[in-house]
């Protein structure tokens, strides 16, 4: 799980949902969920927050406004 963004929630058939703001925008599976897994678990909040928003491809630009 993440504080910033983004978060994750890792489900027990082996997927990964990652949500931005309370929303889920993609679900991960097989490989590229355990591999996602492996990098995030024991890793900083800022790196968890870059492996997330890359792993939403091309959600994010980059011009989305900041919230309070």
């Amino acid at each position: 799980m993440s504080a910033g963004e983004f978060g994750w929630q890792a489900t027990k058939g082996g997927r990964v949902r990652i949500t931005w703001r309370g929303k889920v925008v993609t679900t991960l599976a097989g490989a590229a969920a355990s591999r996602f897994v492996h990098q995030a678990e024991g890793a900083d909040e800022d790196t968890v927050q870059a492996l997330l928003a890359r792993a939403t491809g091309n959600f994010k630009r980059g011009n989305e406004r900041r919230g309070p």
